[in-house]
């Protein structure tokens, strides 16, 4: 009996190259609708679909394939005596090679202009139903949804047949894709219905790149992205120079744009270990970063670096000067990338910074699960601020304020910034107790801790990190309030003459 493959594609990718091997392999061709043109307009012979089950395509298309002559073809086990002999009381030929890809529904949802009925007509029902089909029934048929595969699966049928690994590789790669398209649409509506956290959440990812290794050599590792990017999204960034990223790059990278976009003005943030390291704002890039390497010139050395403003020469020459993994901006100058590109191993990323960070699923991985919440994208209210203490801050110390509440956000907890003139001079990150990370915090500001403003990403428990401030220096406090406690820090700040802010708003981060 001769062999027949059914072939259905959006993506007609090398596909009149592949047919007609098969045709000279003395297959017949079945297919549908655009399918059907592409191979006929290229003289590649081929029969319509309609001339196998005997009726016609009706609604539009929406049904063509979902036939028994089709899916008997597809779904019958050659090694089944039973099964063949059902198809020949039912005049079905086995359908021996299947080639079928989706309808563009990812790229339909991405375009501005896309109605819900474009939308809506862009799911493809017999597509997934063959491939399913034909997957679960690997052992007899075989199956392609990635053009990719033309060309391995010719060679094998050039020599004889498709061996079962194969075919069962290509059958798992078939329920991957569907599952990816299915979770694209259940997307689409949980979206639609305004649903954050539905009953079963399914999410789904494209893979951009094998990665050396995780955190560690001995880790393996992948980056992956999301199938609709994101505007502040790594994954869209185009790469101007360097080697690929590492995994300890991207979580990097991303706290950096995380942080540096929380800043309207010309801002500058380093980052090492996911946390900032120095923040800064000027009225230029250059001035931003000056005073981003002055918050702590040490450890910058192999960190990350972060503008939200073009990249000019001036900054060029100052960011070239350290050794930094990654720049990332908005844009470089041809003259800054003249320059930082002479050096061999950073790496230069450009990406357009969006004017605020949109709500998206934050996703930690437990053991047998996965925690989900939404992104801290929370800002602070200046005017619904309560200033418990007798002595309230001066505009400068609340530009400060307001300046390091931004910064602390960003800072593992326990957290504790200190920062002055637009600048963070002292960060404590990580610690098991508020006052450690203070103590940290002041320890790196060293003289410039007098004067300055502190920022904590929750409240005090206790008096004693509104002492240590004291001893230090410190002129101002912000934090969440909301402490059984907080009168004893309160009744502290007054005693010291220490402005402190209340912001009903606390920032952990773990």
């Amino acid at each position: 009996m001769q062999k027949r493959a059914l072939v259905s594609v959006s993506n007609k990718e090398n596909l009149t190259d592949f047919i007609s091997g098969l045709v000279k392999l003395d297959y017949e061709i079945i297919s549908t609708g655009g399918t059907l043109k592409k191979l006929q307009d290229a003289g590649v012979p081929a029969k319509a679909v309609d001339s196998v089950t005997g009726f016609p395509e009706i609604l539009d298309g929406r049904v063509k394939t979902l036939h028994p002559f089709v899916h008997g073809g597809l779904l019958a086990k050659k090694n089944d005596p039973d099964h063949m002999k059902q198809l020949e009381e039912n005049n079905i030929q086995p359908i021996d090679l299947v080639i079928v890809n989706l309808y563009p529904f990812k790229e339909t949802l991405a375009k501005a202009d896309a109605t819900d009925e474009d939308i809506i007509e862009n799911i493809d029902i017999g597509g997934p139903a063959m491939l399913r089909a034909a997957a679960k029934n690997f052992e007899s048929t075989t199956v392609i949804v990635d053009p990719a595969d033309y060309a391995d699966v010719l060679a094998a049928l050039e020599q004889g047949d498709v061996s079962l690994e194969k075919r069962r590789e290509l059958a798992g790669k078939v329920f991957r894709h569907t599952a990816h398209y299915d979770a694209m649409i259940a997307g689409y509506f949980t979206e639609k219905a305004e649903i954050d956290f539905p009953e079963n959440y399914t999410v789904t990812y494209e893979k951009v790149q094998t990665l050396r290794y995780g955190e560690n050599p001995h880790q393996q590792a992948a980056f992956y992205r999301l199938p609709q990017d994101e505007e502040l999204s790594l994954a869209a960034a185009k790469q101007l120079h360097g080697k690929e990223l590492s995994y300890n790059n991207i979580q990097d990278a991303n706290a950096a744009l995380e942080m540096v976009a929380a800043y309207d003005e010309p801002a500058v943030v380093a980052v090492k270990h996911m946390n900032p390291c120095g923040i800064g704002m000027g009225d230029t890039v250059e001035e931003a970063f000056d005073r981003a390497y002055a918050a702590d010139p040490v450890s910058i050395f192999g960190g990350i670096v972060a503008a939200n403003r073009e990249i000019d020469l001036a900054t060029a020459e100052k960011l070239s000067k350290i050794f930094l993994e990654i720049v990332i901006a908005p844009s470089f100058t041809v003259e800054a990338l003249d320059v930082l590109q002479q050096k061999k191993n950073i790496r230069l990323l450009e990406l357009a910074m969006p004017a605020s960070v949109d709500t998206y699923h934050r996703l930690t991985t437990v053991k047998g699960g996965v925690l989900i919440q939404t992104n801290d994208t929370a800002t602070l209210d200046v005017d619904a601020l309560e200033v418990p203490t007798k002595r309230k801050p001066t505009a400068e110390e609340l530009a400060d304020l307001q300046f390091v509440w931004k910064a602390v956000k960003h800072v593992k907890s326990n957290a504790i910034a200190l920062a002055k003139g637009k600048q963070t001079v002292g960060i404590g990150a990580g610690q098991m107790n508020r006052v450690g990370a203070a103590k940290i915090a002041i320890e790196q500001a060293g003289e410039q801790a007098k004067g300055a403003v502190m920022g904590s990403d929750a409240f005090f428990p206790m008096p004693d990190t509104v002492e240590t401030a004291a001893a230090a220096g410190i002129t101002a406090i912000i934090q969440p309030g909301g402490s059984k406690r907080d009168q004893d820090s309160i009744d502290a700040c007054d005693a010291h003459g220490i402005a402190m802010v209340f912001t009903g708003q606390r920032h952990f981060k773990h």
